[in-house]
């Protein structure tokens, strides 16, 4: 109910928000996979954050060169088994620089994550405020902001990425470029999921009621129409994360993205590419930790659109009548 139409709040009352949200854990919690997605981002995201205490434990950094770990003779092959796994090196070493391995790895999700989860607050922003500018704006106003988002739209993203990446002074820090980059590019569609929500909305009573009582368009905007498109924009943000994770992957591996020493996933894929014969681990390390963090954030976006879906409740329990019944 809108809050012109709520003067006092009698006890008791049960809060909209946080009955909401208690449903919204309780539908997560019943998806199994979806719990088990969160918790594998969860370890991702606590790796990333605690990199140097891991790289540390281990007495190793990501780019210190250890020559003498490298038969020289033969490319640059790491010495010993399995890539030069040891008790000082837990995952191995790079072939030709002898750099730890684990510690690329773990600094490298720091990079792949950041860079996703910046470009997606970026996408989120620029499309929230164009899609709600557009449309409570005038005529003009919403034909102009939504031909210029179907322009974003139609931009391949890789190739402006490319474009823009190749003429920026590597001087710039790449990691913020990248994210820049893929956040300016993508926010297309989000704007047009979010315009196309708040039109809706606006034929809504509540928001008529809050409109009579003499709220200005940005109060109501921010008040009555911001919460409720909250559960689309939630949405397709968690669905956002993997896509911008291997756009940064794709960028980093055709040389425009974050540039060496930084490490990154797509940047160790770069160069593990003619060694994944002599040293199979430097080129299946990075790309099972960009395929499992793929899978886990696409599963885990899944399972919040499910939950946040009205109507995920009442199909859960026509499905679960049904199978009751079967067995009977």
């Amino acid at each position: 109910m809108s809050e012109a139409l709520v003067a006092v709040e009698t006890p008791g009352t049960v809060v909209p928000g946080v009955s909401g949200a208690r449903q919204f854990w309780r539908r997560l919690r019943a998806q199994r996979a979806a719990v088990v997605a969160a918790g594998v981002v969860a370890l991702l995201v606590l790796v990333a954050v605690a990199a140097p205490l891991l790289t540390a434990l281990e007495g190793q950094d990501p780019n210190t060169y250890h020559s003498s770990l490298v038969d020289s003779a033969r490319g640059g092959v790491p010495i010993g088994s399995l890539g030069g796994i040891s008790g000082d090196h837990w995952l191995g070493v790079e072939p030709q620089t002898g750099r730890d391995l684990f510690a690329r790895l773990v600094y490298g999700a720091r990079v792949s994550l950041g860079v996703a989860l910046a470009a997606t607050v970026v996408q989120v922003l620029i499309g929230v405020v164009v899609g709600v500018s557009a449309a409570l704006g005038n005529r003009w106003v919403d034909q102009l902001l939504s031909r210029f988002t179907d322009v974003i739209v139609a931009l391949p993203l890789m190739i402006m990425s490319l474009a823009l990446l190749a003429i920026v002074p590597s001087s710039f820090p790449r990691p913020v470029l990248v994210a820049g980059v893929i956040g300016l590019i993508g926010w297309g569609t989000i704007a047009k999921i979010v315009r196309a929500q708040t039109l809706t909305l606006k034929q809504l009573d509540y928001v008529a009621a809050a409109r009579l009582s003499g709220w200005g368009t940005w109060r109501i905007a921010r008040r009555e129409l911001l919460p409720g498109i909250a559960a689309p924009i939630i949405t397709y943000a968690a669905l956002l994360v993997p896509s911008n994770i291997s756009a940064e992957a794709a960028l980093s591996f055709l040389g425009v993205g974050v540039k060496p020493p930084t490490p990154s996933w797509g940047q160790m894929l770069t160069a593990a590419d003619v060694w994944y014969q002599a040293a199979p681990q430097y080129l299946l390390l990075p790309a099972g930790a960009l395929f499992v963090t793929v899978l886990a954030l696409t599963v885990l976006g899944d399972g919040v659109r499910t939950a946040l879906d009205p109507r995920a409740a009442s199909r859960l329990r026509v499905g679960t009548g049904r199978k009751r019944e079967a067995k009977a």
